[in-house]
């Protein structure tokens, strides 16, 4: 993983970097957990095993609830024990605008084994890159955000209900140069503390939308990069906070209206550095011989094989790249709210589900390709580690294309059967993912434990989708059922 420009190699080099300090904060899993320590207790945790940390964490949901069924990691016949969070020195960076507090991500072991857990975010994208790495691969990555902004503050939107809330700026003003112009300290705030929390950021600009803005994120490894995820999340509410704005990374928080994306690129790179998903020298004038089609003629065959992996699995794994209710009301849409909800590809289309970036639209180099399924609401971990998983299957078993590209099908297509949809719900995406044939559960994607565990996750969010009553029920139903 690439590390952070503080991080440190050695416990002395820790102790000098922390002289000055008397507190370090350390930040937990997917929605972002975790807690201030002492500079005593955290060097003590440094230099040994970790430190113990409630288990709970894997044991609730977004809002503290416990589980509606007892899952593997936190439960009641363990006494939601502690496990062993170890501190990982490479991503030490300071909060600037939070005193410059020293701030440390940790991953989590089990308490008996010393292994780490099948379902901590950190962890899972570890052992795919690890994965990947014993193949020869160094995964790498980049993270598009489309998020919502509202001129609100959390008491303001909870007084109001979560409703009629007021969106920062009017109108749909994509890639606005005037639009910037409002709000403007805060705006530039969003690149610069990101940056100063060494969160590189490649680009920040309006997106189509009342009050939207689009982060992306620099490229780079692919720990690295759903680190910087998670935190310009952290980020972006943080600093919201200060100028009273609520960003909102909820996919799809209105009707009639485009949703928040939070679009994947993706490559793979060999030990040399060089870019696997590349053609040759000799290949960039006229594209690979061997090549399934011509949308695949400018990338390697490993790359189609990648490819390959991703869309025979993709099905299987949709919670871990939209793992919310609110997430398939974005896909809905489909094309129409440019939110892709078939298994289709195509070169350079943004229409397609994976988006194939090679020559001659860009240099070889940066050849790659673009998942543009999941929603801003996405765990970065969760999803990042699907795509590279899936991909890594299909280069082991050499998969070939399961059709043409997208340019080949028409919107009829769709409905008759010939463009395989992927699930319109959580509710059967979960079902399709939790299926004893899934090929999540396969040990070389998540295997069992994973998917029993995230599975039940998910679940408890449906059980209480499906128990609540919203408002669209009762002004279509209360007067006249």
């Amino acid at each position: 993983m690439a590390a952070t420009s503080l991080a440190v190699k050695s416990f002395g080099d820790l102790q000098r970097a922390l002289v000055g300090d008397i507190k370090v904060k350390v930040a937990v899993d997917g929605v972002l957990r975790g807690k201030f320590m002492s500079k005593e207790k955290f060097l003590s945790a440094a230099k040994s095993d970790g430190f113990g940390f409630c288990s709970v964490i894997f044991g609730w949901d977004i809002h503290d609830a416990v589980y509606s069924r007892e899952l593997l990691i936190s439960n009641k016949a363990n006494g939601y024990r502690d496990i062993i969070a170890v501190i990982d020195l490479s991503s030490f960076r300071r909060i600037p605008w939070e005193h410059n507090v020293p701030f440390f991500l940790v991953s989590f072991l089990d308490p008996d084994t010393k292994e780490p857990l099948s379902v901590d975010p950190r962890g899972v994208l570890k052992s795919a890159t690890d994965r990947a790495q014993a193949a020869g691969y160094e995964c790498f990555s980049g993270v598009e955000y489309e998020y919502f902004n509202f001129k609100e503050t959390a008491h303001s939107a909870a007084e109001k209900n979560y409703t009629n809330l007021e969106p920062l700026t009017p109108g749909m003003h994509g890639y606005s140069l005037l639009r910037t112009q409002l709000n403007n300290e805060y705006f530039h705030a969003l690149f610069d503390e990101s940056v100063r929390f060494d969160v590189a950021i490649e680009g920040h600009h309006t997106e189509t939308g009342p009050g939207v803005l689009e982060t992306a994120l620099a490229y780079t490894s692919a720990l690295r990069m759903a680190d910087n995820a998670i935190l310009f999340k952290y980020t972006a509410k943080s600093v919201g906070m200060k100028y009273g704005v609520i960003p909102s990374f909820m996919a799809k928080p209105w009707g009639g209206l485009p949703g928040c994306s939070g679009h994947v690129h993706i490559s793979l790179r060999n030990k040399e550095g060089r870019n696997i998903f590349a053609v040759s020298d000799a290949e960039l004038k006229t594209g690979r011989d061997n090549a399934a089609n011509e949308d695949t003629k400018f990338i390697s065959q490993e790359a189609e094989w990648f490819l390959a992996g991703i869309l025979d699995g993709i099905a299987d794994v949709m919670p871990a790249l939209v793992p919310t209710i609110n997430g398939y009301k974005r896909l809905v849409g489909g094309e129409a709210f440019w939110a892709p909800n078939a298994v289709t590809y195509g070169y350079d289309s943004r229409a397609a589900s994976i988006r194939i970036i090679s020559p001659p639209s860009c240099p070889p180099a940066a050849t790659r390709m673009e998942v543009r399924i999941p929603g801003a609401d996405m765990n970065p971990y969760f999803a990042l580690s699907a795509i590279f998983l899936l991909g890594l299957r299909g280069i082991n078993k050499k998969l070939s294309l399961p059709g043409p590209p997208i340019s080949h099908f028409t919107p009829e297509d769709r409905s008759n059967g010939k463009i395989k949809m992927l699930p319109t719900s959580l509710e059967a995406a979960t079902a399709r993912m939790m299926r004893p044939e899934s090929i999540a559960r396969e040990p070389e994607v998540f295997g069992d434990d994973f998917v029993e565990h995230y599975g039940g996750t998910r679940e408890h969010e449906v059980k209480l989708w499906n128990e609540a009553v919203t408002n669209w029920e009762v002004e279509r139903y209360l007067e006249l059922a």
